[in-house]
């Protein structure tokens, strides 16, 4: 079987006909060279199908679901909570995370954030992009740009990453059912008054990531991992 996997918005169920977007089936087409007949996959937040290419007609795939492959995952609900940083660098962030596993991204402004606007546009189709060839189901959601006291007001667990603490590890013990947070600072670092806000939030983990002061995509890598060996 192929191992292409296309993310599908719309709801899917064995036997259904469809088509793919006029930007899917190019890909399929025209980059992949798959023909009538041939297999691919198509997936979105209810799990995996087979599908089956029934005929290209005017660029347009149309397809029929076949079988179900997977289902709906049961994951641990992974946050991140980050300043805005320059485009690329932002891109190549929001790829990996995807990829490691976070769930939904929050972009927050801070007293000394620098870029203060995201594309969202370019933003889910890094995640969608990275989605599909990481063999997830479940895309991240992208939440709207917020401040710091609107993400304090959530139930979690928050991962508070702390040039000043000298805690360097992450306690088992004190996590949760509830969402793990990772908060990233922005370039400048939190103002004192953000990191006072955050450490009186209840359930905060304050951990120093690295003696090295790190770029936000190379902290937000780093934190991730070492979350993820704390909750599995």
């Amino acid at each position: 079987m192929s191992n292409i996997r296309l993310f599908f918005l719309n709801s899917l169920s064995v036997n259904m006909n469809g088509k793919l977007d006029k930007s899917q089936s190019h890909y399929l087409t025209k980059v992949m060279r798959i023909n009538e007949n041939e297999v691919f996959s198509l997936f979105n937040n209810n799990g995996e199908w087979v599908a089956k290419i029934l005929r290209i007609s005017k660029s347009i795939v149309e397809f029929k679901v076949i079988k179900k492959l997977r289902h709906k995952e049961k994951i641990k609900e992974l946050w991140l909570a980050f300043s805005p940083i320059k485009s690329n660098y932002q891109n190549f962030m929001i790829q990996k995370a995807t990829e490691l596993g976070v769930t939904k991204f929050i972009p927050i402004i801070f007293e000394r954030t620098i870029v203060r606007k995201i594309n969202k546009e370019r933003f889910e189709k890094i995640v969608i992009e990275a989605s599909e060839q990481s063999n997830r189901i479940n895309v991240p959601l992208i939440e709207p740009t917020q401040n710091l006291d609107n993400l304090l007001k959530n139930s979690m667990d928050l991962i508070f990453t702390d040039l000043n603490s000298t805690n360097t590890k992450l306690d088992k013990s004190k996590f949760t059912n509830k969402p793990v947070c990772i908060i990233i600072g922005p370039e400048g670092d939190f103002s004192e008054a953000e990191r006072e806000k955050i450490l009186s939030f209840r359930g905060v983990q304050p951990f120093k990531i690295n003696e090295n002061i790190l770029r936000s995509e190379t902290a937000v890598i780093s934190a991730i991992s070492i979350v993820n060996y704390a909750i599995n």
